[in-house]
């Protein structure tokens, strides 16, 4: 449960700003991905200089202006174009910075470490561990949750942001300006993918193809909760990571149990090699058949609003 908990939080992490930056800017980044894999990347370089603590500040900080700068200079000159040039704009960005961080880094892995405050068990459960990291992961997550939801309902800059959307032009004529408000919004979710980049890529692997391992999910997790709600990635996110982990723990195939009520199942048993899959190894198919089924059943999503 703890384990598909924190999975489900870091997955939440990385939904959270490409869930914003939809719901507030109605483009759906594919670059997203990358952006996490920046946050990785940064946080390992400044870590091996000044270590891991300043890095888990500076690198959001970093990835967030890298996405602000890439709004204000390339992503704004597409946007009047309408949705189709933003999502080839986000696609063909994706692949570049993928090569640049195979041009600096390398095509290996890094050496990106768990911090040692951070090493070890924080307790034992029967006789599985619990890694204090991941407990850090949850924490760090929770916190994220509780700071953007503060910011979007209760703070001034989230209503000038929610009503930049709506009702640009009054938010215009109130002298606020609108543009500027859309570059600091991408930077941000930019910079929440950062975060979860620096959080995840020392518990995995940062590599130069984990964007493309995680890119799909997230796509996933916004589908299932709803495009541009966030407490319905929240949701989604939860789910699925639940849904992997237990799958994978519960190592369950059909075969076993018509076999204890007593049915004669064996190889010559028609489907017998589909029967004798256990839940482990469909686990990573399982998270796409939840979405097509919301798409069957819900098309909206778990959360979403039905557009009218």
């Amino acid at each position: 449960m703890l384990n598909g908990l924190s999975y489900g939080l870091l997955l939440f992490m990385l939904a959270s700003g490409l869930t914003l930056i939809f719901s507030l800017m109605g483009v759906l980044n594919f670059a997203h991905a990358s952006f996490y894999m920046l946050g990785a990347y940064f946080a390992y370089q400044i870590s091996t200089w000044i270590g891991y603590w300043p890095a888990l500040l500076i690198a959001p900080l970093l990835v967030g202006v890298l996405g602000a700068v890439i709004e204000r200079y390339g992503l704004r000159r597409v946007h009047k174009w309408g949705h189709v040039p933003e999502l080839l704009f986000t696609f063909g960005l994706a692949f570049i910075i993928v090569e640049l961080v195979q041009i600096i880094w390398g095509r290996a892995a890094v050496p990106y470490q768990v911090p040692s405050e951070l090493q070890g068990s924080l307790f034992t459960v029967f006789s599985t561990t619990f890694p204090t990291y991941r407990a850090f992961m949850m924490l760090v997550a929770v916190l994220m949750l509780a700071a953007i939801w503060l910011v979007l309902t209760r703070t001034r800059i989230g209503l000038v942001i929610q009503a930049s959307l709506t009702h640009p032009d009054t938010v215009e004529a109130l002298g606020h300006n609108v543009p500027r408000v859309f570059m600091l919004t991408f930077g941000g979710g930019c910079a929440l993918a950062g975060l979860a980049g620096v959080i995840g890529g020392n518990a995995f692997v940062t590599e130069p193809s984990m964007a493309a391992l995680v890119g799909v999910i997230i796509f996933v997790v916004v589908v299932v909760g709803g495009m541009g709600s966030l407490a319905g990635a929240f949701v989604a996110s939860l789910l699925i990571g639940l849904i992997q982990t237990f799958a994978i723990g519960i190592d369950w195939s059909p075969v076993t149990s018509l076999q204890n009520l007593g049915l004669a199942v064996g190889p010559d048993t028609p489907m017998y090699s589909v029967l004798s899959l256990k839940l482990s190894q469909v686990a990573p198919v399982l998270p796409y058949l939840l979405m097509v089924l919301i798409l069957i059943f819900r098309p909206r999503g778990l959360m979403g609003k039905r557009e009218t």
